[in-house]
C-alpha cells in the first residue's frame, strides 16, 4: 500500500481525512481507496473539531435524546452531544442530557440493543453518527434497530459517505465522493479491481485494516 494522502475539508480546516489508494473488502463491498479515521476517533483534538464541525450542520429546532455511535465513533459522540447541548439543541430525556450508546452485533451480524439499553432508544428522537458510509448498508441497518426498538430517526452524521441518502433520509457527512473524485465502491461480484487483476491489498471495517 502507499502513503497516506491528506485532504483538508474546504470549510473546516481543522478537519483532515487520511486516505490509501489500493484495493480493499469491507463487507459489504470492495473499494479503491481506504480512509483512515483512526486519529480522528482517538485524537482529542481531532474527535473535537469534527464533533464541532457536525453540530454546525443542525439547528436549534432539532430535537436529540439519543446519539447512537458506530464505527466506534463514542469519543467524537461525546463531543458532538457537547456542542448540540450548548448550540440550543433540546432533549426530551427527563434529565434533560443526551444518551450515548452503540449496538451489539449478534452472532448472526444483526444489530441489537440489550434490555437495559433499550430504555435509551425507545421514544428517543435518535441521531446515527458513522464513520463512513460507502454503500448505505450500515445506515440502513442502524436506521432500522433503531426503528425496530421504537426509536425516531433525528438525523444521520458521518465523517465520510458515498451515499446521500439512505431510506430517503439525508446523510450529513464532511466528506463526500466530491472529495474524492475517483473514489469507487464495487459490489464484491462486479468489481473492476478483481477484474483488472490486481490484489486485495487489505481488509477494512470501520476499526482499521488486516493486510492481505
Amino acid at each position: 500500500m502507499e502513503y497516506y494522502q491528506k485532504i483538508i475539508s474546504k470549510t473546516y480546516p481543522d478537519v483532515v481525512l487520511r486516505v490509501i489508494p489500493g484495493h480493499f473488502v469491507t463487507a459489504n463491498s470492495h473499494i479503491n481507496y481506504y480512509i483512515d479515521m483512526s486519529l480522528m476517533k482517538a485524537r482529542q483534538s481531532e474527535a473535537n473539531a469534527i464533533a464541532k464541525a457536525l453540530s454546525e450542520r443542525y439547528i436549534s429546532s432539532t430535537i436529540v435524546d439519543t446519539i447512537v455511535c458506530m464505527d466506534g465513533c463514542e469519543v467524537i459522540g461525546a463531543y458532538l452531544a457537547n456542542y448540540l447541548t450548548e448550540a440550543g439543541v433540546i432533549s426530551m430525556n427527563a434529565h434533560k442530557t443526551i444518551y450515548i450508546t452503540s449496538p451489539e452485533f449478534a452472532m448472526n451480524g444483526q444489530l441489537i440493543f440489550r434490555e437495559n439499553m433499550q430504555p435509551m432508544i425507545r421514544d428517543k428522537h435518535v441521531l446515527v453518527l458513522m464513520a463512513s458510509a460507502s454503500t448505505g448498508k450500515t445506515v440502513s441497518s442502524a436506521i432500522d434497530v433503531i426503528h425496530y426498538y421504537g426509536g425516531h430517526l433525528a438525523g444521520i452524521s458521518s465523517i465520510f459517505s458515498a451515499a446521500n441518502k439512505v431510506y430517503d433520509f439525508s446523510i450529513n457527512a464532511l466528506f463526500t465522493t466530491a472529495d474524492i473524485p475517483d473514489y469507487h465502491s464495487y459490489a464484491p461480484s462486479s468489481c473492476s479491481l478483481c477484474k483488472e487483476g490486481k490484489k486485495v491489498d487489505a481488509i477494512v471495517n470501520g476499526y482499521g485494516f488486516s493486510r492481505v
